[in-house]
């Protein structure tokens, strides 16, 4: 299925994952002002000049994307959520870090939205 708007993406995974998405669009949209919603890779996903943040519902975690690359000190924390690659898996059996997604929103728009 083609998601052509993040309501689109929610409402295709369960109510429960569905709130979790739902919390991290509002972290998002509260701390980089000017952000707009669009779908990339058919996942939600915010640009401001670019596409700088995606994420996504899984099996067993929601996973956010691409990786921070340039805050030392956030990359060392989100070390227990990183992939192989890089890309953030928060499992859906654990609480969700909105503090710390907000921090890696933040670091994206630097990184990459703002260019």
């Amino acid at each position: 299925m083609r998601y052509e708007s993040h309501e689109a993406y929610f409402a295709s995974v369960p109510v429960d994952i569905r709130s979790r998405l739902t919390a991290i669009q509002a972290q998002v949209e509260s701390l980089v002002p000017g952000a707009t919603r669009c779908v990339g890779y058919n996942m939600p996903a915010y640009r401001v000049k670019r596409v700088f943040f995606y994420f996504a519902a899984f099996k067993k975690h929601i996973g956010i994307y691409p990786p921070v690359a340039q805050d030392e000190p956030l990359i060392a924390a989100l070390a227990p959520y990183r992939g192989a690659k890089g890309n953030l898996a928060f499992p859906l059996r654990a609480p969700l870090p909105l503090e710390l997604i907000g921090r890696v929103a933040i670091a994206l728009y630097r990184e990459r939205g703002e260019a």
